[in-house]
């Protein structure tokens, strides 16, 4: 049995974005790919150079194994793996990354007290800027923190936070690529009804979210301080903004983070 470092059950979109950041930092040779649909598996193989196989292989020869697929099925998926843990004599450990399931679930749905770690992970993590929110229960040792943090971190900022607190993060980090997409379309499509080119708005408004979080990130400064520097008195900027407060677009995205979580937490039930 040849041990690979990080076997992946589920290649959807963000299975395939962790594994395209795991490929930054691992030799292909210690990456194992499998799908339901094997042919899923074996394109993102291709492109990263790796090895391709079925589930059962995966859950067998991998030390890290991501368990990539809807918490709808997670418990079908470990009922049929289980008996491939138990087997195991060598040490393993289980990646989960489904929404609300909570680290002692899953180790009682593998059937075993195993170690886990939990992530939370967004889809910016394919290209070396996302957010990986993370815990391990006390099974996992800090070397293998360690090891684990060190092989993603292609992959972005890794963050440990609390297993009680990660719903909510994950409603910001994790939903939040969907709720910028809007923004990112709405502002484009503002741009093209004033008559900018479809490419040239999609371009600008996307450059101008990127630098703009840049910009944040690098001065730490508050976001509200960042708007009134933009703002000029009597001028367009504002005009803008008194916009988007009347229309409630604060509002709107705060609800939409609880929305978010609260849904999460019924995914868990």
């Amino acid at each position: 049995m040849s041990i690979h470092t990080f076997s992946f059950i589920g290649t959807g979109n963000m299975g395939s974005a962790l594994a395209r950041a795991a490929a930054k930092t691992l030799p292909p040779e210690q990456l194992l790919l499998s799908n339901r649909t094997p042919g899923k598996a074996e394109a993102l193989a291709g492109e990263l150079r790796c090895a391709a196989a079925p589930v059962l292989q995966a859950a067998r020869d991998g030390k890290y194994i991501f368990l990539g697929v809807k918490p709808q099925i997670m418990e079908a998926l470990l009922t049929e793996i289980a008996p491939i843990f138990a087997a195991r004599t060598d040490r393993f450990l289980l990646v989960t990354m489904a929404a609300g399931l909570t680290m002692e679930r899953i180790a009682a749905m593998a059937g075993g007290p195993y170690p886990v770690i939990r992530i939370m992970p967004n889809t910016p993590c394919a290209v070396g800027e996302g957010v990986i929110l993370w815990d391990a229960n006390a099974q996992v040792t800090e070397a293998e923190m360690s090891e684990f943090t060190s092989a993603l971190s292609g992959a972005g900022i890794l963050d440990r936070l609390e297993e009680r607190l990660i719903d909510a993060g994950s409603a910001v980090a994790g939903c939040g690529p969907a709720f910028a997409c809007l923004l990112l379309e709405a502002l484009a499509d503002g741009g093209v009804s004033c008559g900018l080119p479809r490419q040239k708005a999609l371009l600008y408004a996307a450059q101008m979210l990127k630098g703009t979080a840049a910009l944040q990130l690098a001065t730490g400064s508050h976001p509200g301080a960042l708007k009134d520097a933009v703002c000029s008195p009597g001028g367009s900027t504002i005009a803008g903004v008194r916009t988007l407060e009347e229309r409630g677009f604060r509002g709107a995205a705060m609800d939409a983070v609880i929305a978010a979580v609260e849904k999460t937490k019924e995914l868990g039930k």
